[in-house]
């Protein structure tokens, strides 16, 4: 999916990728992260973030909630992380990293809530009344009062599968008014998921991002104010005017710190590309070559690889994807001109931390590249 782009705009990351798993420094089933691009590209979000007088909260899952390339972004201007789970959220703060938002995609269970709380982090998304109690109850017990985040949701709002859940919003003043009576937590603002989405190579709002404006509108109007309208999804340098527009307190870059959304794959953004997976031949077999998988994605649009042992020798070579249904054993080339050692290089839509991929975190490439370490998918040294 992004191949091409980052043959044109970061060809030193791929050259430095197959330089390494040459040399047999980085194996296969690798993500090779770029920390210099990386750091580059965090400067124009907060910039842009700046100038549009938005907050980021950071985004880690799809890199693998690595600590280092956390900790670049941090320096680069973007001070907090939002964490999609608990256990993303307790990686971060074990590596100093300070948390904005917690609990939007996975909510707290019970039992890991006084953890959380005590992490300080600066909202807490909910998607129920009764989620709502569970963090009141906890934060009562410790002294404090969290604010939180209403999931909001109306009828014909778009939500991916696996991602059900929130306040309807004909029934948020009863919510509201059911919440107010608990002493622990306050109501901060709302929240949807996603509130952009590429469709047609242009972005374009989702009927969720109405819905928040419908609901902030409807919290004004009962006397709730500084309330933050957190907008996730597509947030990159050149779509953070347009959660302005539409009325945005916060948003969360994720892949536009790799260059990796949807929007990169089709347009120059200031982002450019900073990762890339690195896979081995493994075997040839009836006119095809198997590499080793581990990190393919069955939502990453892969199609094509860069296969080879030299840099000015590599092939460009069909991908044929896998069913979704089948085990991340092997990743398939449509080819048998390839040979058993060969590197393959390829630059792909991903989320690292549901693989079981290793992360090289690499600075100084196109200079004098060093691999400062690498980490499993949950961003632990390996």
């Amino acid at each position: 999916m992004f191949l091409g782009v980052t043959r044109r705009r970061n060809p030193q990351l791929l050259e430095a990728a197959l330089y390494f798993h040459q040399k047999g420094d980085i194996p296969p089933n690798t993500y090779v992260i770029d920390l210099d691009a990386v750091r580059e590209n965090a400067a124009h979000l907060a910039k842009e973030a700046k100038k549009q007088q938005l907050q980021l909260y950071f985004m880690t899952k799809q890199f693998g909630r690595n600590p280092i390339v956390s900790r670049a972004i941090v320096e680069a201007g973007i001070p907090k992380a939002v964490a999609v789970d608990p256990w993303e959220a307790r990686t971060l703060a074990q590596n100093g990293i300070k948390l904005g938002h917690v609990g939007h995609l996975v909510q707290i269970p019970r039992a890991f809530i006084s953890e959380i709380l005590e992490l300080n982090p600066e909202v807490i998304t909910v998607f129920s009344y009764d989620n709502a109690k569970l963090i009141s109850d906890e934060a009562v017990k410790l002294g404090i009062r969290q604010k939180v985040l209403l999931r909001v949701i109306d009828d014909g709002d778009f939500l991916y599968p696996g991602q059900s859940g929130g306040f309807r919003l004909r029934d948020l003043q009863t919510d509201v008014e059911n919440i107010m009576q608990l002493p622990g937590v306050e109501v901060g603002g709302v929240t949807s998921f996603p509130c952009l989405l590429v469709e047609d190579d242009k972005v374009k709002p989702t009927p969720n991002i109405k819905t928040i404006e419908k609901a902030i509108a409807c919290l004004k109007k009962w006397g709730f104010n500084g309330l933050q309208a957190n907008t996730p999804s597509v947030s990159s340098t050149a779509t953070l005017g347009l959660l302005k527009q539409l009325g945005a307190t916060h948003a969360e870059p994720g892949h536009a710190l790799t260059g990796t959304t949807p929007l990169h794959a089709v347009a120059e953004q200031p982002e450019k590309p900073a990762m890339v997976y690195v896979s081995e031949v493994s075997h040839l077999f009836r006119e095809k070559a198997y590499v080793y998988g581990g990190g393919f994605y069955y939502r990453s649009h892969v199609k094509h690889a860069l296969v080879g042992k030299q840099w000015d020798q590599l092939k460009q070579v069909e991908v044929i994807a896998d069913e979704p249904g089948s085990i991340d054993y092997y990743g398939t080339l449509n080819s048998d001109q390839v040979s058993v050692g060969d590197t393959a290089l390829f630059s792909f839509r991903t989320q690292i931390f549901v693989t079981r991929a290793s992360v090289a975190v690499v600075e100084g490439i196109g200079k004098n590249p060093k691999i400062h370490g690498i980490f499993d998918s949950e961003g632990r040294k390996s």
